[in-house]
């Protein structure tokens, strides 16, 4: 018998769907004696195929438990050749076989609840404008008078604190103490003054001189010390 061109071509591509599907479906699908589904294959045919598979739905690295995936594999050995079919050539038949499972109606499910509690606090808080409104005009009147009064009050306790600050400061304290020490020494020069133009006794000016110099050189000698000291 005489063989025609193309006659071995036009009877490989009579099952091109059935081919492809072996890459398409696990080994178990495959090889299980439930299945319809011839499981011969040929590379030829396989590749004519890949170039004709629908591009809307590209393989991506599935994320399902093993428990999910046998559920899945299950629903799909009771499918006739034709029904495995369809779901490889139409898209809206492969999207009914998909949110026909339990897996995705799940994930449906949680997707409607997050979305309802979102609309709900967004109600909710469309419902509390006003009241946000209200608290914020309080804040502006808070702000522009008592916060201005109580502002004014914070600065002049400030500049009180820094005043004391500064009479009790190191340096303060040492120029007050040098002006004690003039100060004694200015008095002991006058009761001197005075015993050379014999307008004291002598043994009052040796009562007061002592005195005077007593504390003219224990504050000198305080004066000395905070000087030297490494905290000044």
């Amino acid at each position: 018998m005489f063989k025609f061109w193309g006659s071995q071509d036009q009877e490989s591509q009579a099952r091109p769907q059935d081919v492809s599907a072996q890459s398409w479906y696990p080994p178990s699908v495959v090889n299980s004696p439930s299945s319809s589904r011839p499981s011969t294959a040929s590379g030829s045919s396989s590749s004519n195929y890949n170039m004709h598979k629908p591009s809307e739905r590209p393989l991506s690295p599935s994320h399902v438990s093993p428990a999910e995936a046998a559920g899945i594999i299950a629903s799909l050995k009771d499918k006739s050749v034709d029904e495995l079919r369809k779901l490889l050539t139409d898209k809206e038949v492969y999207n009914r076989f998909l949110l026909s499972l339990d897996q995705v109606k799940t994930q449906n499910n949680v997707r409607d609840e997050l979305r309802k509690e979102t609309i709900q606090l967004a109600r909710e808080n469309l419902e509390k404008e006003p009241q946000i409104m209200e608290l914020r005009n309080q804040c502006r009147i808070i702000r522009t008078t008592e916060l201005a009064a109580a502002q004014e009050n914070l600065n002049d306790l400030q500049r009180r604190k820094d005043e004391i600050l500064k009479c009790y400061s190191p340096a303060s304290l040492l120029q007050r103490l040098q002006e004690a020490m003039n100060k004694t020494e200015a008095e002991s020069e006058t009761l001197h003054n005075q015993l050379l133009d014999k307008e004291i006794e002598l043994g009052a000016f040796v009562q007061k001189y002592k005195k005077l110099r007593n504390t003219y050189h224990r504050r000198a000698l305080t004066h000395l010390a905070a000087k030297a000291s490494p905290l000044i």
